[in-house]
């Protein structure tokens, strides 16, 4: 918790200073597991004065017989001046009375004592400790406060803690636990703290990889796992870190490896070491909060510890491979999936239902795949749920059903290399967890992901669980984040709204769908919810301009295979000028159309060669023939680049029918005609994006005059 409450801390003492004309010329942060500081240099002794004019009454009211009337003394008295003081103004409406005051700024401590208790209260934590007597909340009870501005301390009492601002701070708990004298606000904060063994969050990183490093040179070809979530917190747990060399029982390598890492990661916060091959060695790294382990006791401790986590590791391997994940089957229909939405054996049969429509869609594309092995590994795939392993290590629920799959003999008849496939499938099926997680292996895998995911969210979609701003308790953005990103990186043939119809159709008959809301309703909001995942994966995982991302999925939001590689095309041609040009006209032929539709005004049903049509249209209408077919073709064929630069030419017919022909005539068939006209181009320019959403404002659009001026004609 403590990078985000840093974070927002310094975020609201930030806006404060702006706030109150403060403002400071930098801010700092500096955070451990016992403080959270913020350091703002630069900032004002006090505000500065400010000038205001207040207008008042008309002279006509505030005085009769030339002498100020009880409207003239009440708005002296509001202004807070003498009734000479009071100045007269002409404005558009007449003449008034206006009073021009300064007030003077307030003093830097005295707006900070009364507004930063407000500030840390407001902190958010996921959770909180309470405090009857008081009222108060907080994540954990607050010890002591400082709060100085240059050489003063600043009177800021936290009333319901009962504390008061000093400029006495602590050192490390256990290196130096004895009150450190804030000489004065700025660097010399940072630097009485590391006098008292207390660093700062860079320095804390910098010195445990350091540590690290140290501790993994005493083993020749030895290295530490890179791991940047476990190091971030074992930084957040220390003040003053340093690292001990560790070791285990060769033994316990007969496990499987993810089984020693996640017990050594997630269950101790140990760094896990390996070999130049990348095997795992028996060995760990333990970061300590504290200046190290002269006697060899925590190093010692650690280790018995570790040795009784992996012998119960052992154990439950050993006690789950008495029954077979087959056997195991049976028991999902007492582990609940959802309330509303059965158990996970009523899941099972679901996705497999699913993942066998999506195999044959994949087959019927071209691509190689085992259907047999995705229906096999949906059987199997939430069987680990039951197993003793998974119950104690939850982080590894469908990895050990893919390294049971692969242990055990699931049948008899199945080819060694099938089982495999099952077992990799099974294992990957989570996958991926996070923006840096990777896909699933194999093509069967991946399916068997997208199928799981897609019920899971067809699910509680169905039953109105929909996520809304920062809440998401059954992490379906997440999931739906990975089913966009798997279909992009396998190039699967899926369209979204397809999916998730047919993700729900596995509910049909079942005691849940009693409690559905309406398919139209169901459609709707997956549609809305997976063109935001699919903009998200384009902008910020793929990297395209905002415009570029707007653009495409304009033209089509369901294939995702398809909208990346129309991104790609686009993002090649959107900085030519007839692209931009192009976007400005798109934009121009939308609105005309748009504006006529609010006019009731209809286009005709198709363009026709009327007699007395101007030859600009008759010209852009003949383009448009003679290239329609061959954009067409190369869109068919995916050949998005090719199209677009076939387009292109269409510029200089554009131009010239804008530069020279009016639209909204007063002849009702010749304006028809030409809305048609528009429609038609419009819709041609449209197939592969939304040309009228690429931005086209401060970029040159022409390389002549003559189309800058049909724009504004």
């Amino acid at each position: 918790m403590i990078d985000a409450a840093s974070a927002e801390l310094r975020d609201r003492v930030s806006a404060l200073l702006t706030r109150e004309r403060l403002a400071a010329s930098e801010i700092k942060s500096f955070d451990t597991p016992r403080r959270l500081a913020v350091m703002a240099h630069g900032v004002s002794a006090s505000q500065p004065d400010v000038t205001e004019h207040l207008t008042g009454p008309p002279v006509t009211v505030a005085y009769k017989n030339g002498q100020p009337t009880p409207a003239a003394h009440a708005f002296a008295k509001k202004a807070g001046v003498e009734i000479g003081q009071l100045e007269k103004l002409t404005m558009a409406k007449g003449e008034y009375l206006v009073a021009t005051i300064t007030r003077k700024g307030r003093p830097a401590d005295e707006i900070l004592a009364e507004t930063l208790p407000e500030e840390i209260s407001a902190l958010y934590w996921p959770k909180n400790m309470y405090w009857l007597e008081s009222g108060a909340s907080f994540v954990r009870p607050i010890r002591w406060l400082v709060a100085m501005l240059d050489d003063d301390v600043v009177p800021v009492e936290l009333l319901v803690f009962g504390i008061a601002a000093g400029r006495t701070s602590r050192g490390h708990r256990i290196l130096s636990d004895a009150a450190v004298k804030i000489p004065r606000a700025g660097s010399s904060y940072v630097d009485a703290l590391r006098s008292a063994k207390v660093l700062g969050r860079t320095e804390r990183e910098h010195q445990t990889r350091k540590a690290l490093d140290a501790a993994t040179r005493t083993i020749a070809g030895a290295r530490w796992r890179e791991d940047k979530s476990l190091l971030d917190t074992v930084v957040n747990l220390t003040e003053f870190p340093s690292v001990i060399l560790g070791g285990f029982d060769p033994q316990f390598l007969t496990l499987p490896e993810e089984v020693l890492v996640t017990v050594m990661r997630d269950h101790q916060k140990y760094f896990a070491l390996e070999d130049s091959n990348q095997k795992l060695l028996p060995r760990f790294l333990a970061v300590l909060n504290t200046d190290g382990d002269r006697d060899g006791l925590i190093r010692h401790g650690n280790e018995r510890v570790l040795r009784a986590r992996f012998s119960d590791a052992r154990f439950f391997w050993e006690t789950d491979q008495k029954r077979s994940l087959l056997e195991r089957l049976e028991l999902l229909r007492h582990v609940t999936f959802q309330k509303d939405l059965g158990t996970y054996y009523e899941k099972t049969q679901r996705v497999q239902r699913l993942c066998s429509w999506l195999s044959e869609i994949v087959k019927q594309s071209g691509m190689a795949v085992r259907p047999g092995v995705i229906h096999k590994a949906a059987c199997l795939a939430k069987t680990d749920l039951t197993t003793e392993l998974v119950k104690e290590f939850t982080e590894l629920q469908g990895i050990v059903g893919g390294l049971y799959a692969r242990a055990q003999k699931l049948d008899a008849s199945l080819p060694e290399a099938t089982r495999f496939a099952i077992a990799d499938a099974i294992y990957d099926h989570y996958k991926p967890e996070s923006t840096e997680d990777g896909v699933p292996r194999s093509i069967e895998g991946a399916v068997l992901s997208v199928g799981d995911k897609a019920d899971t969210i067809a699910g509680m979609f169905s039953l109105g669980l929909i996520p809304s701003g920062s809440k998401d308790p059954f992490a379906l953005r997440r999931q739906a984040n990975a089913i966009v990103r798997i279909i992009a990186e396998k190039k699967l043939p899926f369209r979204l709204s397809e999916l998730m119809r047919d993700a729900r159709a596995g509910y049909q008959g079942s005691d849940a769908e009693k409690k559905f809301v309406d398919e139209t309703e169901f459609a709707e909001s997956v549609r809305i919810f997976f063109r935001e995942r699919l903009e998200f994966y384009l902008k910020d995982v793929r990297g395209y301009a905002y415009d570029v991302v707007k653009a495409v999925l304009a033209a089509d939001a369901e294939d995702v295979v398809d909208a990346l590689a129309r991104a790609e095309s686009v993002k090649q041609v959107m900085h030519m000028p007839e692209f931009l040009a192009i976007g400005a006209a798109c934009k121009r032929m939308r609105n005309i159309l748009k504006q006529a539709g609010e006019k009731g005004i209809a286009p005709a049903a198709k363009f026709e060669y009327l007699r007395g049509a101007a030859e600009e249209e008759k010209t852009l209408m003949a383009y448009m023939e003679r290239t329609g077919a061959r954009v067409e073709a190369h869109s068919c064929k995916k050949e998005y680049l090719d199209a677009l630069l076939l387009l292109s030419t269409a510029r200089e017919p554009v131009d010239k029918f804008f530069d020279k022909v009016m639209v909204m005539v007063d002849d009702s068939t010749v304006r028809a005609n030409r809305l048609a006209l528009l429609r038609t181009l419009l819709k041609q320019f449209s197939t592969i994006a939304d040309f009228s959403e690429i931005a086209t404002e401060g970029k040159d659009t022409s390389e002549s005059s003559g189309a800058k001026a049909s724009v504004n004609k």
